[in-house]
């Protein structure tokens, strides 16, 4: 039986009730107004499903734990976890999950790591881009990451505008499950030409055992 399987049922019902439509700027006007850290950032689902987590699992996880170096997992419940966010409506179902030497060390201290994947379907930002617009309005200023993109003319995506929860994925990642992964960022560099952390990289279609539960919405 797989580790993870053990603690989906009060993990399931904390969920219970949770806001099935997301709305970008309600969202990141929530999530400033609780003085969460991450309001600011581009991939709002991701930290909006984060934000949720930690109000909902609160009185079943440990936050930011276990930490190996530099590197936290999301939350400790009996495994470490990560929480991520993934659009249905997308090209590509690879997730970039934790870095990979984080996970090897969580893989011998606990056996196994789980991961709670909100899925749904998403709509994307109008062509004049209002939603960034309001973004960057809200935040007073454009991130770094913008102004650098911007200097380098890099083209500027689409943001997600809101989502549609269909889905909370229940996944364990064993040593086994990780001849199914990829890496991200092997022989990337930092600006300041050190090396850049390789992370593990999952893509759903290629999951089979490893997903254990489906909360659906």
């Amino acid at each position: 039986m797989p580790k993870v399987k053990k603690y989906v049922a009060p993990i399931e019902v904390a969920f219970t009730g949770i806001p099935t439509v997301w709305d970008g700027k309600a969202a990141i006007i929530e999530m400033r107004e609780a003085h969460y850290p991450h309001w600011r950032q581009m991939e709002w689902i991701g930290f909006y499903f984060q934000f949720l987590c930690e109000q909902r699992l609160k009185n079943l996880f440990e936050f930011q734990q276990p930490k190996y170096g530099r590197t936290s997992f999301d939350g400790l419940f009996h495994i470490p976890f990560d929480f991520k966010a993934h659009a249905t409506n997308t090209s590509s179902h690879s997730i970039v999950i934790n870095d990979a030497e984080a996970i090897e060390h969580a893989l011998q201290e606990y056996g196994a790591v789980g991961l709670l994947i909100a899925i749904g379907d998403v709509t994307y930002n109008d062509e004049d881009r209002s939603f960034q617009k309001w973004h960057d309005e809200f935040k007073g200023k454009p991130s770094e990451y913008v102004l650098r993109n911007r200097e380098r003319g890099a083209w500027s995506r689409l943001r997600k505008y809101t989502m549609t929860l269909q889905q909370i994925t229940v996944v364990e990642l064993t040593r086994a499950s990780l001849t199914k992964c990829g890496s991200f960022q092997t022989n990337f560099r930092n600006s300041d030409g050190s090396p850049r952390r390789a992370k593990v990289l999952i893509d759903l279609e290629k999951l089979g055992s490893e997903i254990v539960h489906c909360i659906n919405y």
